[in-house]
């Protein structure tokens, strides 16, 4: 290879692009080489190449150092088919067919090898990988197809990698439609695979536009006991829908997921659902397959959902209270005069609190019940002012007080519980039994006090929760029965305090189920071993075939042979004793372990554990208006719309942080916020 000193070449022809300077010209043979002097890397050096593609290999150089991309880029934009700038990008200028990959023909692969990437080290760079890409970024971050078209978004690219074309947004769309089919095959793929049941939530979402949306999520533990949760279906409701078209549409979805003859429970946001829906859906279901412990395990309501709207009770009858304290806040902060009164009036009586006067976020009750927790600790400063200020017009009597004293425990209770149910990592349904118990005491004891205000709302609170606890009692005491650090005793534990001298009989209820729920799973296992269950159930089917005379055989089989058999999976679990109750405890981690020990109630433990006990996202855990669609993608056709939703929730599992993303909620809007200073 021989150096080719520019002063001894024949006629040399000038090299005057600014490129040349972090190049060298090599000859070898007859072919002319440009040499990066930064990571020598080979390219053309022919004169017939032209130096575009020393330029891009310049931008891309991981070698390169002290070296100002903005001479190359100003060099170039002097060329005038080449200009690449703010002022010379018509965000609505057409373009030319040609440049464009159809859609249609573009086919993802399941996962893209690494040296497929477009990585700058490789140089190498393809044009579907990075349209793949683009699309996936903006399913995952919930951007507006519309960004391709800004100005700003295409200087980006182009100065990024000049040789990007920047598609339009509706072949965005199409790019992202493609991803969504081929993780949809992937997740129904991995539901049908599963051995154990499904469970199904159903959530109502809105817009700003007063649509309706139905969410159904699967919910399972898969084969490595992690508990997992798909959104499988994004349902735009017709303004005219009735109670009738709810129960077709969960019927249709779960039979084209295929999934109608695996649903273990159903559960939906709200405790007051209409139960003809239910009712409808578990006919349909029971036709195919039975419904184990006779639709008992059914039908479950979300407890967050429940403690949302017994919140909305109360803070409804304090209503004019609660104006009362906003208005009390407002005033303290309406002048310096009257501010910096009140702050002496606090340093007389002697309030020695740090909290600051916030005026609540009326869509978030949480911060309803701190505002009003804080309204207390300032009541002999607020009853003093109303002494010695006339303007003072939003002061409570003694008896408004009170009455916020108590309600204000209420809600303390009702707060701690619902940050466990949305704090919790892993939220499998043996968490909620302690925690729903003592709502349940609580509510007896409230409902027995001698202020009549305060029991009328107190009677309200239980009757919609005795509606609740009809519906979902025996699911939770079951799911707690199956945490080895409770079993038996925690139910006897609280049914005694709940039912006094009826605990007995209730406790008995609760056994019968349990035992009638794991002869279920045993006669199960039975037919398994026989080969005669179908694929992939936790049950088998019921025979449609009248010249079947033996439909009875397999219950007769497993209850006669239960002699022969020393002591049942569910027996030997309950007799021996409970596992030391620590922080650190993982109930999915002890049931993996110890399914060889319990083969058949693993099984079943498996299908309660990942029952749904409770539906609401931690972001709108303390949202008194439900889940709101953005208007981004409430203003998409329902298919794209129902695509991003589920497909930004199959893909987010991916990144190891799910807090970086949003979620399609929208938020509350803040409102004014006084603060008392110090």
């Amino acid at each position: 290879m021989e150096i080719i000193p520019v002063e001894s070449a024949k006629k040399p022809k000038r090299l005057t692009s600014i490129v040349w300077n972090h190049f060298e010209r090599v000859r070898k043979a007859e072919i002319c080489y440009a040499v990066c002097v930064h990571c020598h890397k080979k390219l053309s050096g022919s004169s017939n190449s032209g130096t575009t593609h020393l330029r891009n290999h310049l931008m891309r150089c991981l070698k390169r150092s002290n070296f100002d991309v903005s001479q190359l880029l100003s060099a170039k934009r002097r060329k005038k088919d080449n200009i690449v700038g703010v002022d010379s990008i018509n965000g609505d200028e057409a373009q030319r067919k040609d440049d464009y990959i159809q859609p249609g023909i573009i086919k993802f692969d399941q996962d893209p090898k690494k040296d497929e990437l477009v990585t700058i080290a490789s140089g190498k760079f393809d044009h579907d990988c990075s349209r793949y890409h683009l699309a996936r970024m903006i399913i995952l971050h919930g951007y507006p197809f519309t960004m391709v078209d800004d100005v700003g978004f295409k200087v980006f690219v182009k100065n990024l990698q000049p040789s990007f074309e920047v598609v339009p947004n509706n072949n965005v769309e199409q790019f992202c439609m493609e991803i969504y089919r081929k993780e949809k095959h992937q997740v129904y793929e991995m539901l049908n695979s599963s051995h154990g049941r499904i469970n199904l939530s159903v959530e109502m979402w809105s817009s700003p536009e007063n649509v309706e949306y139905l969410c159904l999520t699967a919910h399972y533990i898969d084969e490595d006991w992690k508990l997992q949760k798909k959104i499988l279906n994004f349902v735009t409701l017709d303004s005219t829908h009735t109670e009738d078209l709810l129960s077709e549409v969960v019927i249709k979805c779960l039979m084209d997921w295929d999934i109608d003859s695996k649903l273990f429970a159903l559960t939906f946001d709200d405790c007051s659902s209409d139960d003809d829906i239910v009712l409808r859906i578990k006919d349909r279901i029971s036709q195919n397959r039975p419904l184990l412990v006779h639709g008992r395990l059914f039908d479950i309501r979300s407890a967050a959902h429940l403690l949302n709207s017994v919140v909305q009770d109360v803070l409804e009858a304090m209503r004019e209270v609660i104006q009362n304290i906003r208005g009390s806040f407002k005033h303290v902060r309406s002048s310096q005069v009257t501010q910096g009164k009140f702050n002496e009036i606090v340093q007389q009586v002697g309030i020695n609190s740090q909290r600051r006067l916030i005026l609540d976020f009326p869509v978030q009750w949480k911060s309803t019940y701190l505002m009003l927790e804080t309204a207390l600790e300032y009541r002999g400063a607020f009853s003093f002012l109303q002494e010695h200020d006339p303007s003072y017009t939003s002061a409570l009597t003694d008896t408004e007080w009170e009455r916020t004293r108590f309600v204000t425990v209420y809600l303390k209770l009702l707060v701690e519980i619902t940050n466990v149910f949305c704090g919790n990592k892993c939220p499998t349904a043996s968490i909620y039994f302690p925690e729903i118990c003592d709502v349940h005491i609580q509510l007896i004891e409230w409902c027995k006090s001698q202020d009549e205000f305060l029991s009328s709302i107190a009677l309200k609170m239980k009757a919609k929760f005795d509606k609740y606890w009809s519906k979902c009692s025996l699911a939770l005491a079951v799911a707690a029965i199956l945490d080895p650090r409770f079993k038996m005793k925690l139910v006897e534990y609280y049914y005694s305090q709940i039912y006094g001298s009826t605990a007995l009989d209730r406790i008995k209820e609760v056994s019968d189920g349990l035992k009638e729920l794991f002869d279920a799973y045993s006669i199960c296992s039975t037919m398994v071993d026989q080969g005669s269950a179908l694929p992939g159930s936790s049950l088998p089917s019921t025979s449609t075939d009248s010249r079947d005379r033996l439909k009875g055989f397999d219950k007769f089989l497993y209850e006669t042979s239960q002699s022969q058999n020393m002591i049942s999976d569910l027996d030997k679990y309950l007799e021996e004793p409970v596992f030391p109750r620590n922080c650190d405890f993982k109930i999915l981690n002890w049931w993996k372990v110890h399914t060889p020990r319990y083969p058949i109630l693993s099984m079943m433990a498996r299908d309660v554990l990942g029952t749904p006990m409770s539906t609401v996202a931690p972001e709108s855990a303390f949202n008194a208006g439900g889940r709101l669609l953005d208007e981004c993608r409430s203003s998409l056709n329902p298919d794209i719309r129902e695509a991003l939703v589920c497909t930004q929730d199959w893909l987010r599992v991916e990144l190891k942080d799910d807090n970086s993303l949003p979620s399609h909620s929208a938020r509350p809007i803040p409102s004014a916020r006084l603060i008392l200073a110090e």
